[in-house]
């Protein structure tokens, strides 16, 4: 059973970057024939600290909450008569991550779409950002925009660890991109390749180890292409090797074109989970397109 995008929740801050996420949350909507909702937080503390300082606080919080309304439902009404489709509208007051994910649960989203900071940034401008603590907090599928819409995604990146969860990857990239082609990576590794030169060992030995490695990569990498129902020209298969995975990601994003990465959000061990996944936190702050970050519910499909 496919996975299917029924519901999505378009996250923003009704700034001019927070606007691309949205414009694509529309247009992932109108493809999907999804219901679309847009949420903005007003954050309670400025809110409080106005009732404290203005005697008509209550009147000043009122007419700030009602501008938000007005501009929300502009923006809706412009992706609306865009895109032909009807968008919901949603004003919360409280902090942005826990509001986000609480509509995105309300609503039960299939995906969560929400701004970035930009690329190319060092790694602290992802990390802690609303965007990244949205991803954090959320059980849902969660989109990533950095990049202005100029149509349905082309060229996807797909990177698989062989987890439990590699062909739902591919389900959840054939759902919000169906017609773009498929770039399937997977990140050759060899463990303790370090320790293991400097203990000695022959550089051939560990380069035969690096090649059936990539051997049996693409073995599997062609099972799961099967598997999900890929013709041969409707994917590409990439097994790079020789840098952190994380740089390998980003390299090959650039060189194959792609305008979408999709990852996962947990690692195959406990302390990547605790840290979001290293490889995956580093892909968002150094990558260059949208990211699209696959969570474990992805497992639970819909006819």
């Amino acid at each position: 059973m496919a996975t299917q995008i029924r519901s999505i929740v378009g996250a923003t801050d009704l700034s001019a970057p927070a606007h691309r996420a949205v414009d694509r949350a529309a247009m992932l909507a109108r493809e999907a024939s999804a219901a679309l909702t847009l949420v903005h937080a007003v954050h309670p503390t400025p809110l409080d600290q106005l009732r404290r300082w203005v005697d008509s606080g209550g009147d000043a919080e009122q007419s700030i909450l009602e501008d938000a309304r007005v501009r929300l439902n502009d923006l809706a009404r412009e992706l609306g008569a865009r895109y032909e489709i009807d968008v919901g509208e949603r004003i919360v007051v409280g902090r942005a991550v826990d509001e986000i994910a609480g509509v995105a649960e309300s609503r039960q989203a299939d995906l969560v779409v929400t701004g970035t900071l930009g690329a190319g940034m060092f790694r602290n401008r992802v990390i802690g950002s609303t965007a990244e603590r949205v991803l954090r907090k959320s059980a849902r599928p969660v989109l990533m925009v950095r990049q202005a819409g100029q149509g349905p995604y082309r060229r996807a990146l797909v990177a698989v660890d062989f987890s439990a969860w590699s062909s739902p990857l591919l389900e959840m990239v054939a759902a919000i991109a169906p017609h773009a082609h498929i770039v399937l990576t997977h990140c050759i590794e060899v463990p303790f390749e370090g320790r293991l030169r400097m203990a000695g060992v022959d550089p051939q030995v560990i380069e035969r180890y690096r090649t059936t490695n990539r051997l049996e990569a693409a073995q599997r990498m062609d099972d799961l292409a099967s598997g999900a129902g890929l013709l041969a020209n409707q994917w590409t298969l990439l097994t790079p090797s020789g840098l952190p995975p994380w740089m390998q990601i980003v390299r090959q994003e650039q060189e194959e074109n792609c305008d979408l990465v999709v990852v996962g959000k947990h690692g195959q061990n406990v302390v990547e989970d605790l840290l979001l996944g290293s490889t995956t936190n580093m892909v968002l702050a150094e990558g260059s397109c949208d990211v699209l970050v696959s969570t474990r519910s992805d497992l639970v499909k819909s006819g």
